[in-house]
């Protein structure tokens, strides 16, 4: 089967969450015997990975890309005339449509995989009833994968919840936005892939509310959870006595950062005046200024690393990581990591959402910042408990969230692809 991979980043070095799902779907849909051509958007740090995805797939074609403030409120700005959320209109490039639209019309693609909402819009144009054909060696449709990381409208949602007075307004509506667009892709596109139920249920609802109500077919989707690779991630051995917290995630996402910012303000000063000796390494790309500031201000204890290329040495030193979300969707990879590579987690409801992680016997879980830093301390004091954590979240991961162990579910869609009725026009029943 001849599969066009859409992503919106170059999923190598699996390095974080997005990039580690996608890394290992492609790993999988390689080894099955399928012939896969990427196109992805590439920024200039990232042209040097290039060549390892030449090595997995038949064929790689690039589009640049490059973020700016400028260029985000031109974004936002067409966005309220469009009426499409500002996450669509940030990524609906001319590029990539011509990358897509040449590759489908010079060759027979059996699938087209969207990787992530943003990359749905280059599969729109090849849904029902817009397909028009091409100058194919076959004038079937392209069948239509979503593949969603997260229902997406609750992260914008949940971050309406988290923000100050003057901004909920602006992000509800691009809540409303994105909640109307998922709906719609999900009903348009053949099939939907879902990391979790939580998150099927969610689309279903985008659904159903941007249907009002008049669906003509029920969405056929999977739910096919994250994996990491446990034979790669093998537990570390860390210091004995440690009493320094780890906290990791890409910092430029917002509810990264978020999480992030809640933790070192308002859980580590309870936590420290617990456990006086403890301190905090913050990990992620593109740390924001507040960050670095505390680092000054702490300077000694809170320690802002930014992106690092080898988290071994860090999580050898680390006595726990905590995975502090207040605003998301999907699974947190970085807590699969965790459990993969023995380090104890304390995280929140939201970070352990779609994760089938026991509280108090795979992962310790809290909400409020007292509770949270209640947690914390109750974990770096006890090394027994750390001990207790470690063995049975890695035994988690290696039972139910290996990349060979759970990749095998997408053979449901992939075998509905296989056998969906097709006529000459491309629709499908």
């Amino acid at each position: 089967m001849h599969i066009l991979f859409l992503t919106q980043i170059i999923p190598y070095p699996p390095d974080a969450g997005p990039k580690v799902k996608t890394w290992h779907v492609l790993r999988y849909l390689a080894g099955q015997g399928h012939r896969l051509t990427l196109a992805s958007f590439v920024r200039p740090e990232e042209e040097e990975f290039v060549p390892v995805l030449r090595e997995l797939c038949q064929a790689v074609h690039t589009v640049p890309i490059k973020r700016s403030r400028w260029a985000d409120a031109g974004y936002w700005l067409r966005s309220q005339f469009s009426g499409r959320p500002f996450l669509i209109e940030r990524d609906d490039l001319a590029g990539m449509h011509a990358v897509v639209k040449q590759i489908v019309e010079t060759e027979k693609v059996d699938v087209i995989h969207a990787d992530q909402l943003s990359m749905t819009i280059y599969g729109l144009p090849y849904t029902r009833p817009d397909w028009q054909g091409g100058d194919t060696s076959s004038s079937i449709r392209p069948a239509l994968i979503f593949d969603a990381h997260n229902a997406v409208w609750t992260i914008v949602t949940r971050m309406q919840e988290n923000a100050r007075r003057f901004l909920k307004p602006i992000i509800g509506l691009e809540a409303r936005r994105v909640k109307r667009f998922e709906g719609e892709v999900v009903r348009r596109f053949d099939y939907t892939l879902a990391v979790t139920e939580p998150d099927r249920l969610a689309l279903q609802e985008a659904v159903e509310s941007s249907a009002n109500g008049n669906i003509d077919q029920e969405p056929n989707y999977c739910v096919v959870p994250i994996a990491v690779d446990t034979h790669l991630l093998q537990p570390v051995s860390r210091l004995s006595g440690s009493l320094n917290i780890l906290t990791m995630g890409t910092l430029h996402y917002p509810p990264n950062a978020d999480g992030v910012r809640w933790f070192a303000k308002e859980v580590f000063p309870l936590v420290r005046q617990q456990v006086p000796q403890a301190t905090l390494t913050i990990l992620g790309k593109n740390p924001p200024a507040d960050l670095l500031q505390l680092q000054e201000q702490y300077s000694g204890v809170i320690t802002v690393a930014g992106y690092v290329p080898d988290l071994i040495p860090y999580l050898e030193k680390a006595a726990i990581m905590v995975v502090a979300v207040r605003a998301g969707g999907g699974m947190r990879v970085r807590i699969l990591e965790a459990f993969a590579r023995g380090v104890p987690v304390v995280t929140t409801t939201v970070g352990l959402e779609g994760i089938e992680g026991r509280p108090g016997v795979d992962v310790l879980v809290a909400d409020s910042p007292a509770d949270f830093a209640d947690a914390v301390t109750r974990l770096l004091k006890d090394e027994g408990l750390q001990a207790d954590l470690a063995v049975s979240g890695r035994q988690l991961a290696e039972e139910r969230y290996d990349w060979q162990v759970i990749l095998g579910k997408m053979e449901e869609i992939y075998q509905m692809v296989d056998s969906r009725p097709t006529g000459m026009d491309g629709s499908n029943g």
